[in-house]
């Protein structure tokens, strides 16, 4: 790769340091202190080095984020173009910056027609808090104030702060935090393989009519009045790479006018074309009320969060401000220049490059070359794919899909061996999956090599498991 490592950083005294000062995300201290930190030193296109100078191909763009790749000039300088222009200033009380009128000019013209505004902020997790304090402040404005719950999926994830965690249905983000809030509810995820129940769901059409009766009686259950929203991802991403089964999403839509209930659609992860579309919910038969956005809009250079209000919503918050309401949400940093700027030279590059068609042509390769890679393995029950996004379901026998034990902790096995034939891969929370996301401009090449080195690392893991007696 360009820049290559010439002599490698003091690895060691980082380790140490990180050690003793790094309170780090997602993970458990014991672990940390006992392993250290793998520390990323430089990347380019879609590799990656650490500070030791070892190359890996990463296989998940990051966080499911760095869309165009590493070392995008174009981007760099964008950002260093503006921090010396107008590196910051807030955007309350109608102040405003060129880089993020210009963007909300460009992403609205990307977004489904029924979109009207953006609201800014820095994270995934506080593009869901803003949707639950829109969806609440939506139905104060008409007169609805006892209409305040909002009803996600099980293993689904919204993001970590005190509201998205609610929203969140994986047990590790509830689980000693006194989460969920009361405001929040969750149904089934829609799981062909492990949870759609034989006999009443012998098609996807009929499962996905037995999961929007499960909604249905909830919401009826709950009292419609008291009901604001429905969230969901387009294609679930951490909770497992789930696509939704054939009209999941017209029979939900039918639940949702029935009984007055908002549509959220969480595009954090499957925005600016991971599934091969600029938006996966029109793609799945979505008509959301708000669309929410991060990681790639800007491929991960800046942490930035975008949130598309759409008709029904901006009608109501519009003509409420005629009596003076102030809308009294917001960040330090929402619509910030530099934030915006980045955005506005990525959105170029995936127009530019036809990253999004690219996505689109080579999904098809992508997911054949993992069937043939890992289709045979033991431990594979199930491979799932949306484009660019894919989930190894790992088991401990294909036939009968029988569990491997939650203490073994495969998945997360299965991305430590995988860094050892130099690739990355995830091992998602509270299951045994392994997930991919590689940036969309990786090669033909590339994707062989991570077929090849996962296929390495299940093979390894696979022998430990036989010598533990685990399968």
């Amino acid at each position: 790769m360009d820049g290559t490592v010439s002599q490698a950083l003091d690895d060691t005294a980082l380790v140490e340091a990180d050690r003793s000062t790094f309170f780090h995300p997602f993970t458990a201290v014991a672990d940390q202190q006992a392993n250290g930190a793998l520390v990323m030193s430089q990347a380019n296109g879609s590799r990656i080095v650490d500070a030791s100078g070892n190359e890996f191909i990463d296989g998940a763009a990051g966080l499911w984020c760095v869309n165009v790749g590493y070392g995008r000039s174009e981007i760099s300088d964008a950002i260093a173009a503006q921090s010396r222009k107008l590196p910051y200033f807030h955007t309350f009380n109608g102040v405003s910056n060129e880089p993020g009128i210009r963007l909300s000019e460009k992403l609205l013209s990307l977004a489904p027609k029924s979109m009207r505004r953006v609201f800014y902020g820095s994270s995934g997790s506080d593009a869901n808090d803003t949707a639950v304090k829109l969806l609440w402040y939506y139905n104060i404005c008409r007169g609805k104030r006892e209409k305040r719950k909002i009803i996600s999926r099980d293993y689904a994830y919204h993001g970590v702060s005190v509201a998205s965690g609610s929203l969140s249905g994986i047990p590790m983000v509830h689980q000693n935090f006194g989460l969920p809030l009361d405001f929040a509810r969750h149904v089934s995820r829609p799981d062909l393989y492990r949870d759609a129940p034989s006999r009443q769901c012998y098609t996807e059409e009929a499962y996905s009519a037995y999961l929007a009766d499960e909604l249905d009686r909830m919401i009826r259950a709950e009292g419609a009045d008291t009901v604001a929203g429905f969230v969901a991802e387009p294609v679930m991403g951490t909770g497992g790479v789930l696509p939704p089964p054939r009209g999941y999403f017209q029979e939900i839509q039918q639940v949702l006018d029935r009984h007055d209930v908002r549509l959220v659609s969480d595009e954090v992860i499957t925005g600016y074309g991971r599934t091969g579309t600029w938006f996966a919910s029109e793609a799945c038969g979505m008509r959301p009320d708000l669309i929410l956005t991060a990681k790639g809009v800007t491929s991960g250079y800046l942490p930035l969060s975008a949130v598309f209000v759409g008709d029904e919503i901006w009608s109501v918050i519009e003509d409420a401000s005629k009596d003076g309401r102030v809308f009294a949400h917001g960040f330090t940093y929402s619509g910030h220049p530099t934030c915006a700027a980045a955005a506005l030279a990525n959105l170029d590059i995936i127009e530019r490059e036809g990253l999004v068609e690219r996505v689109a042509a080579i999904s098809e390769g992508f997911r054949a070359s993992f069937d043939d890679a890992i289709g045979d393995c033991d431990i594979v029950g199930e491979i799932r794919s949306a484009g660019l996004m894919m989930g190894v379901e790992l088991v401990a026998d294909r036939e009968t899909k029988a569990r491997l034990p939650a203490s073994a902790k495969v998945a997360g096995r299965v991305a430590m061996a995988a860094r050892r034939h130099g690739v990355l891969v995830r091992g998602l929370p509270n299951s045994d999956i392994v997930a991919l996301s590689p940036p969309f401009i990786v090669t033909q090449e590339e994707i062989g090599l991570l077929a090849g080195g996962l296929r390495a690392a299940i093979d390894d893991v696979t022998k430990e498991l036989r010598s533990e007696g685990l399968i």
